[in-house]
């Protein structure tokens, strides 16, 4: 395994940031770490990156233990924290050789991942110069500076836009092929998107561990449709594997099914056999939404 928690706890003062917590994470995994705000999520990260220490319990991480073999663990993880702590007056590659010093890698190693990370357009601009997403780049190339076969990535995402969010999902998803991801995130639809597996946390428990493949077998559909009028929701009813219907605005309907199959044909049949006229018509995927909402709440 590339990451082993067994019984890990934080105390702060009276407050029990993380409670007996346990889990592993295989070798070329990724894995989304999920909960509400001070659920303990960063704690947990800044744990296994030896940053600080628990209060009980044990974790390795490459099968080096944090609490006796902190430097092997440095060396084997890199860490890109939710505030990117980075030296906005320098270079991008002056920022880099500085860390290559620090890791003591071959400075060959900053153009492997200035290029691995598409810093290149950018990397002759100061820190200070770039986007969010940008920056984002540079604090992943730093943490693949040291070629680490674990990365533990807190709120990646965080404060991107769309296009730098498809940029840094699509980045992860490649280094994640060949090492071990750990990712924090509370975005439902960047765990979709980017991860095998699903641990959800809860006032410092974990309360779900799920493989996304599971969970879409399983899943409930919402398909949301928007007529030219308002719509008795009984009529909608009549439609096949329907489990209730919402008017959420207007002309707007959210109809929920008992199955995986995209009914939005159906839906379309049903519109064009009854003289509906249809505006609009999606299909939303709840079923990590439902789960988080269920177990967090």
């Amino acid at each position: 395994m590339s990451i082993e928690v067994k019984d890990i706890s934080k105390v702060y003062g009276d407050q029990k940031a993380l409670d007996h917590i346990s889990f592993s994470v295989k070798s070329a995994e990724i894995v989304g770490f999920l909960g509400p705000n001070g659920a303990g999520k960063s704690t947990m990260m800044k744990i296994l990156t030896t940053y600080i220490n628990p209060t009980e319990g044990k974790a390795k991480v490459n099968d080096f233990d944090i609490n006796t073999s902190k430097h092997n663990v440095q060396k084997s993880v890199g860490y890109l924290p939710e505030h990117n702590p980075l030296y906005t007056e320098l270079y991008v590659r002056e920022y880099l050789n500085f860390n290559a010093d620090v890791y003591k890698v071959k400075k060959q190693r900053i153009e492997e991942v200035i290029e691995m990370t598409g810093l290149t357009p950018e990397a002759h601009k100061k820190i200070g110069q770039l986007s969010k997403g940008y920056r984002q780049r540079v604090g992943l190339a730093n943490a693949l500076l040291h070629n680490p076969d674990v990365l533990i990535l807190d709120e990646p995402t965080t404060g991107l836009d769309p296009n730098q969010l498809v940029d840094i999902r699509n980045l992860i998803k490649t280094i994640g092929k060949e090492k071990t991801v750990f990712l924090s995130t509370h975005i439902m639809q960047e765990v979709e998107a980017m991860c095998d597996r699903v641990i959800i946390i809860n006032k410092g428990k974990i309360v779900a561990d799920k493989h996304l493949a599971d969970l879409r077998e399983d899943q409930e559909q919402i398909v949301i449709v928007e007529f030219d009028y308002r719509v008795e929701d009984a009529f909608l009813l009549k439609l096949p594997k329907v489990i209730k219907v919402k008017n959420t605005n207007g002309f707007v309907y959210e109809i929920t099914f008992s199955t995986k199959k995209d009914m939005r044909s159906h839906v379309f049949d049903f519109a064009h056999d009854n003289d509906l006229k249809i505006i609009q018509l999606n299909q939303k995927n709840t079923s990590l939404e439902s789960l988080f909402r269920e177990l967090t709440s």
